[in-house]
């Protein structure tokens, strides 16, 4: 009976995910008219790819996307190289000052500068309408050291001790033994980082003056809560219920196009997810 009941709430969870999920897909395709008052249409003229050309069209669009995949992709490698190596000295019990240094580290999760401070540092480092200040300024995040100093002090410590013996150099041991096993928290702090920046647009708010830099969270952010469809997308004389329905359908395409490299990105990374968030944690 238990089993039988947490399948229920299992198959009611998916479903609460899914089914906006599907909405969104199928409102991408169909005319906004028959979605409202029929719902799913199989009828061909009743769909339409209409949403889709508009924003492979706008150059805004498409700069957005190619602009978020370049802030997403950078941000996330500066994360890992920052985080391996904080975390990985943090975990070794020979290393003096860890206590000290994890201690200011921890300071810096419930305290911080606040919005103008860091915007005047980021001026003054000259990284205002560059990547630079997309990439650079969330990068460190102490959870993510803390969750990968945790699984470091999992590994195993005879595997240190023998590469010991055998003459192998700190830096040896952590390219040939501690990396290779590290790919579990590796990909999680990836994904965190990815999606983390993926989905963002205040920083780009503030320090992106340039249309040309604007990520594409930014770009739909201004389609979706401001109502602004970009003008390169509707250029032509419609009537004002076609250009009504075309701008839901350039709404609903919009999300889809924004969510696709997530989507994609999920099945890859679930099975290191779910070893990397447990090992990392229960310790």
């Amino acid at each position: 009976m238990l089993l039988f009941s947490n399948k229920i709430i299992l198959i009611l969870l998916v479903l609460i995910v899914l089914l906006p999920l599907l909405y969104i897909l199928l409102a991408s395709f169909l005319d906004p008219n028959v979605l409202l008052s029929k719902g799913f249409s199989l009828n061909p003229s009743d769909w339409s790819l209409e949403g889709y050309k508009r924003i492979l069209q706008d150059e805004l669009m498409i700069k957005g996307f190619i602009n978020s995949v370049i802030y997403s992709l950078g941000f996330t490698i500066v994360t890992i190289v920052i985080t391996i190596f904080a975390a990985y000295p943090l975990s070794l019990d020979g290393f003096k000052g860890k206590n000290i240094i994890m201690v200011f580290f921890l300071i810096t999760m419930f305290f911080n500068g606040g919005l103008i401070p860091t915007y005047l540092i980021v001026k003054d480092l000259g990284m205002l309408n560059t990547v630079w200040s997309i990439i650079l300024p969330g990068a460190i995040s102490v959870w993510n050291i803390i969750l990968a100093r945790t699984f470091f002090k999992g590994l195993p410590k005879e595997l240190f001790e023998a590469a010991k013996i055998d003459g192998a150099s700190e830096l040896k041991i952590f390219l040939k033994i501690v990396l290779p096993l590290s790919k579990p928290i590796i990909f999680v702090i990836a994904l965190y980082a990815f999606v983390g920046q993926w989905n963002s647009y205040f920083d780009a708010m503030i320090y992106l003056e340039d249309q040309e830099l604007h990520p594409l969270q930014l770009v739909l952010r201004s389609i979706l809560i401001q109502n602004q469809v970009q003008p390169g997308m509707i250029n032509d004389q419609l009537a004002m219920a076609e250009l009504s329905k075309l701008a839901e359908k350039i709404k609903y395409a919009s999300i889809v196009i924004s969510s696709l490299p997530l989507l994609i990105m999920y099945p890859f990374f679930q099975k290191y997810f779910e070893k990397g968030v447990m090992v990392g944690s229960l310790k």
